[in-house]
């Protein structure tokens, strides 16, 4: 056999179900971590600090991850060990988060919930890639992006909908309610369960047979001069001890420290690589960053603006919503409130929204192509984001969440799907990983720059931060025009009662 097998349905579904747990345990820790570390007596203005640990986890951990799984064969395969022990993991933590003690251990179980997340995560995405024929992975992430809506709804109403089943929503001091314990502990088993059928259900290809399969050029290897390296990244950690002295002189949003760390971390890195020799993780790492093909470095632009808007939408709706829809900034107020629970529900609606649209965008995909597809798809959802100007009613925001929907399910699926017939199957897993240098940097730097824009140049108005965010989809977008198209044109997923091929499940 001299192509990789196309799956069935029911087989693409099983090799997916996982992502179903992994998102259930991030949408817990995105609607509920803020609200115990308050339980635990944190200010509000160090919440975002708390929250770093978030993506630099995600920074740090899925390179490493891919790296060594694209040197693991074992019994249980290449990709599901990884699944299984992170999963393992993430549940242990998902117990202890909501019964933390002290402010001190509910944030050091937040890195060790993100890292063991992160550890599951970052196989699935070249799960796909190893298992998937190009012309129908956007069918598999299209998938897993079904499964990310479908678990993050139920995860992020679960406490609301344990509050009207009767389970207590209020505690004593430093105690975190039952609602948000309980939720936890579902979230752990869910989590635990559908990474485990996943695991049970599908088997893997060998490296042999991947690489006999192989549809990728072949990376084009730059070699290290070393010269040139420690000039490049001296000149990175100067600039980013600048900027760290530029805004302890003018007394500058502390918050812009991060964005300056992160350019003296990448010039110490760099200096870093020019003092070790050999294939340790490391250097190989950074040689495959500095060697990623050329699909890599143009959809590098389209995540940093996709990701970028996704950040100011994540922080700055509450803001907006109450500000602008419910008229209150008073967090004491009714109205304030009010507003904030129904930010609840539009994050809801769109990852709901999201789950549908995952189910057509094969369909937008075999008609308009990958890239049009995801121009259409991050433009309805820029469109949304600036709908946050000129809508008034709060009812009619749902409308704006059917585009962000659309928007999000496109960003968890197609640019995977344009990147990944550019990446060799000996190297899927450390590519996925450092793919997600381009997730990560942009929700760095928004939480670095936003704040400061707000205040300095759009009159401190959280619904402008939206603006921003929904110009910066577009951007995307259009940005995505550059990628090249994969050769092989995408297909259908068989039917789901239709004949199978290459892989069984059992």
């Amino acid at each position: 056999m001299t192509r990789k097998p196309q799956l069935s349905f029911w087989q693409i579904w099983n090799m997916c179900f996982g992502f179903l747990g992994i998102q259930f345990g991030f949408a817990l820790q995105n609607a509920n971590v803020s609200r115990i570390f308050q339980t635990l007596g944190a200010d509000m203005d160090q919440i975002p600090l708390l929250w770093i640990a978030a993506p630099l986890t995600g920074l740090i951990v899925q390179p490493i991850v891919g790296y060594m799984s694209d040197r693991t064969w074992t019994g249980l395969g290449r990709r599901r060990p990884y699944f299984l022990v992170g999963a393992v993991l993430a549940t242990l933590a998902l117990l202890v988060m909501p019964n933390s003690p002290a402010l001190w251990i509910a944030a050091g179980t937040l890195w060790v919930l993100d890292a063991s997340i992160n550890i599951a995560m970052e196989p699935f995405r070249a799960f796909v890639g190893d298992q998937l024929p190009v012309r129908q992975r956007p069918s598999g992430y299209a998938m897993q992006s079904f499964f990310i809506g479908v678990g993050s709804v139920i995860a992020s109403m679960l406490p609301f909908i344990l509050e009207r089943l009767g389970v207590p929503n209020t505690a004593g001091p430093g105690e975190v309610p039952d609602t948000v314990r309980y939720a936890f502990y579902f979230g752990g088993a869910v989590l635990v369960l559908a990474v485990g059928w996943t695991v049970l259900r599908t088997r893997e290809y060998t490296p042999a047979q991947l690489h006999a399969w192989d549809e990728a050029p072949p990376l084009v290897h730059r070699a290290l001069d070393p010269s040139r390296a420690r000039r490049t990244g001296s000149a990175w950690l100067l600039a980013g001890g600048a900027g760290a002295a530029l805004i302890a002189v003018f007394a500058l949003d502390r918050q812009l420290y991060i964005l300056a760390g992160l350019i003296a971390a990448y010039g110490i890195a760099l200096l870093l690589r020019t003092a070790f020799s050999g294939g340790n993780a490391f250097t190989s790492i950074l040689d495959d960053l500095q060697d990623m093909p050329q699909a890599m470095r143009q959809l590098a632009v389209v995540q940093f603006f996709s990701w970028f808007a996704l950040f100011s939408m994540w922080i700055y709706t509450t803001g907006a919503v109450t500000e602008v829809h419910y008229g209150s900034t008073d967090t004491t107020s009714a109205a304030y409130n009010a507003g904030a629970n129904w930010v609840g529900v539009l994050f809801a609606a769109y990852n709901g929204f999201a789950a549908l649209a995952a189910i057509a965008i094969p369909w937008m995909v075999r008609r308009l192509g990958l890239r049009i597809s995801h121009l259409v798809n991050v433009t309805l959802g820029g469109i949304g984001l600036l709908s946050f100007l000129w809508i008034r009613e709060p009812a009619w925001l749902l409308l704006s969440m059917v585009g962000v929907g659309f928007a999000w399910a496109s960003i968890l699926s197609l640019p995977y799907a344009l990147l990944s017939d550019s990446l060799p199957a000996r190297k899927m897993g450390v590519y996925m990983g450092i793919f997600n240098f381009f997730i990560v940097i942009p929700q760095l730097v928004a939480a670095s720059l936003l704040g400061f824009l707000l205040k300095t140049f759009l009159d401190g108005a959280p619904v402008n931060a939206l603006a921003i965010g929904g110009i910066s989809l577009v951007v995307a977008g259009l940005c995505v025009l550059r990628v090249r198209e994969p050769a092989d044109a995408p297909v259908a997923v068989p039917a789901a009662n239709g004949p199978g091929h290459g892989l069984s499940t059992r």
